[in-house]
């Protein structure tokens, strides 16, 4: 008897009988931790060179963390969750608990700002975006296949914004990164769960990548509502799903919002810095550079920083960046506009200015650019052969950006999506391979039809 079998068993595999595409994905599976490997070699590399940078007693230590260093040195110095800044300014909601803590046990063990630290930290952000390949490779495996999730892992391990971010900078990017690419894998595939508990740890999950960046949360009620309408579809309970993963993230956030309740006297599930941020960069004429209305970098506003206090301070800014906005609407609608177009492709300004102080500035853009271009084009092809699988990475890409179209979008804050974007690109890239063989090979005049491969059973 003959059996016939399609050519295409997967959206992205070769012609491959059932038993040979079985053994394609143990052989990719196998080739995972050599990637991981890889991925966390070179990035030791450039840590060896990045580390020594970070300790610099003449800027306060900016340059380490920023705000993350200066709230884990707090930590460490026994004043508690506290001082954003660099003067000792007591309690503060202005950043996400998990990252600092992190980095206040690495003070702690190996010094405040001490070389040992700057090489340890750098180490643990540099083995969380290497682990980051895992979930990258199921994420993609369960959308394009086997073949396509390898590239992608092997993309991930060597792409230059997943070195430099997590080689070269202190900040929670990795570990967002990280976790966040987790609850996404675990999106796509929830609705195949069941079990309450699953739906349960999800939730949990996202609660806690939260407690790393806050933004991730916006993505929730969408990737949410997208695995209970496939639940719903197949027949099977879904409410119940919905409350028990939305009471688990809020389970996790509650204790943050009470201790900042009781520390700074606001209800602030996470952090309390938003209309900060808004009005840093939608008024008067702030640049990309977030240093307008930042105490940080502005004398003036730090010490109205310390005069007032944080609630006050944070409630002023709000006000005066909901009184500018109205009054100028246009502003704020324009620079949107830019920032989003950053966003997706690294261009804001190549006057000689900008090209003096960012000389890499065309190289960047020319890699956002290419990348992007590559999403959309795997999108596209994704969402006409697979619109179940297409759309979660729709809501990744459509949802997350809107926080910083209207703050700050730089490419350190697209970090979270990064490996979803790379999904995409590869998807892309290998359709636009595909096509252009297409062209160059030339046609077979006796097949009419698309070729099935004939196989004895």
């Amino acid at each position: 008897m003959l059996h016939l079998v399609p050519v295409e068993t997967e959206i992205m595999a070769p012609i491959l009988t059932p038993p040979a595409l079985e053994t394609q994905k143990r052989t990719a599976r196998s080739l995972l931790p050599f990637i991981i490997f890889a991925a966390f070699a070179i990035r030791l590399v450039v840590v060896c060179f990045t580390y020594r940078d970070l300790p610099d007693a003449d800027k306060f230590y900016e340059a380490f963390g920023w705000e993350m260093g200066w709230v884990a040195r707090a930590l460490a110095s026994g004043h508690g969750f506290s001082s954003p800044y660099f003067p000792w300014s007591g309690p503060t909601a202005m950043q996400p608990p998990l990252y600092p803590t992190l980095l206040s046990l690495v003070f702690r063990l190996f010094g405040i700002y001490s070389l040992t630290s700057a090489f340890v930290i750098l180490s643990i952000n540099s083995l969380l975006s290497s682990l980051t390949c895992i979930p990258v490779y199921f994420s993609a495996k369960y959308s394009l296949g086997a073949r396509a999730a390898i590239i992608v892992a092997c993309v991930w391990a060597f792409y230059p914004f997943a070195i430099y971010f997590s080689a070269g900078r202190v900040w929670e990017y990795s570990l967002t990164g990280l976790l966040f690419t987790t609850c996404f894998c675990i999106a796509q595939r929830i609705h195949r769960f069941k079990s309450p508990f699953a739906w349960l740890g999800w939730g949990t999950l996202y609660g806690v990548t939260a407690l790393s960046n806050p933004s991730v949360l916006s993505t929730l009620p969408f990737l949410l509502a997208l695995a209970l309408y496939q639940v719903y579809k197949s027949g099977n309970r879904w409410f119940v799903k919905g409350v028990l993963t939305t009471l688990a993230a809020i389970a996790v956030l509650t204790p943050w919002t009470v201790r900042n309740y009781r520390a700074l006297g606001i209800l602030c599930p996470v952090r309390d810095n938003f209309w900060l941020e808004v009005y840093d960069d939608n008024t008067g004429d702030a640049s990309l550079d977030p240093s307008f209305a930042h105490p940080s970098s502005n004398p003036d506003e730090m010490r109205k920083w310390l005069a007032m206090g944080e609630p006050a301070f944070l409630a002023e800014k709000r006000q005066l960046a909901i009184a500018y906005i109205r009054e100028h609407p246009m502003f704020p609608i324009k620079k949107t506009m830019h920032r989003a177009f950053y966003y997706w492709t690294g261009y804001w300004s190549l006057s000689a200015k900008e090209l003096r102080e960012q000389p890499y500035e065309p190289a960047n853009i020319f890699q956002v650019s290419c990348v992007t271009l590559l999403m959309l084009f795997g999108l596209r092809h994704l969402l006409r052969v697979n619109r179940a699988a297409a759309l979660p990475y729709l809501v990744l890409i459509c949802v997350f950006p809107l926080t910083y179209y209207i703050t700050h979008p730089l490419m350190d804050y697209r970090q979270p999506i990064e490996p979803a974007i790379l999904v995409l690109a590869v998807a892309g890239a290998m359709q636009l391979k595909k096509r252009l063989s297409k062209h160059t090979l030339a046609p077979e005049p006796l097949l009419a039809k698309p070729a099935l491969l004939i196989q004895p059973k």
